[in-house]
């Protein structure tokens, strides 16, 4: 059953559970029922782990966060190249991580570390696999799946069935459509769709609901035009957008990401 209102100060572990001995667990925790939590795992204050769920590894959870049944969090990678190395899956606070969900842990070959921000929606069936970067406020609707290495910048949206190609990287504010491939970077601001995905404007509702001003959102779109209606080529259009933006800080995310991209972007 899910925590009740009023907070506790000791962890709450249904007797079906194993807690493997090493494991740290704040204030307020509750494991629900057959579910196993590894010796290496650190789970924050107030989060709740429920049924049949495994939580594994070299795992740091935060605060206040809720995984749902038949996930699988901190497992070892699925790269051949994987040869036992103590990598980390590090998860922040106030995360909703629903059914059937998996987060593997990252690879000597990146960083070393999977990680998700604070405040994401992660909807069912959702792969996060080796060393991919998730930051904050993002949601992931169902059967969303990013390959290893992928990057996801804040406030990004994935419609179901969104599939991200290793080492891609999507940028802030993004929103993708159902069903939608993605085998090169996609900027920030942008919406996307399609097999393989196509860019469709930038993500207006979006950008108002989160508080930006409409000369903001005339700018950002002014610099989509620039990037994908202009006919310059993409080195073009990037200078002029960069050149835009060191007096409009609205568009230095688009700039910086532009003269990161190492895969090209969508087109």
């Amino acid at each position: 059953m899910h925590r009740a209102n009023h907070r506790v100060t000791v962890a709450l572990i249904h007797p079906t559970a194993i807690v493997q001995p090493g494991a740290r667990l704040g204030a307020g925790v509750e494991i629900g029922a057959y579910s196993l939590v590894g010796e290496h795992v650190e789970i924050g204050d107030n989060s709740w782990i429920g049924p049949h769920v495994v939580v594994n590894g070299h795992t740091r959870i935060g605060c206040d966060n809720r995984i749902f049944q038949f996930s699988s969090i901190g497992e070892i990678p699925q790269d051949k190249k994987y040869a036992g190395e103590p990598t980390r899956l590090e998860i922040g606070d106030r995360n909703t991580i629903r059914e059937f969900c998996t987060l593997n842990c990252g690879t000597a070959q990146d960083v070393g570390v999977t990680r998700l921000g604070n405040d994401n929606w992660i909807m069912a069936y959702v792969h996060f696999a080796h060393d991919c970067q998730v930051g904050n406020n993002t949601i992931f609707a169902n059967n969303a799946q990013l390959a290893g290495h992928v990057h996801v910048g804040d406030w990004a949206i994935l419609g179901g069935f969104t599939v991200v190609h290793q080492f891609v990287r999507i940028g802030a504010h993004c929103l993708t459509a159902m069903g939608t491939i993605l085998l090169q970077d996609m900027p920030p601001f942008v919406t996307a769709s399609g097999n393989p995905s196509a860019p469709h404007g930038i993500n207006s509702e979006g950008l108002k609901r989160r508080g930006f001003s409409a000369p903001a959102i005339t700018v950002i779109k002014r610099a989509y035009k620039t990037l994908y209606k202009s006919g310059l080529p993409l080195a073009e259009a990037q200078t002029v957008i960069a050149a835009e933006a060191v007096n409009v800080p609205e568009l230095r995310p688009l700039a910086d990401f532009l003269a990161a991209s190492g895969r090209g972007i969508i087109r």
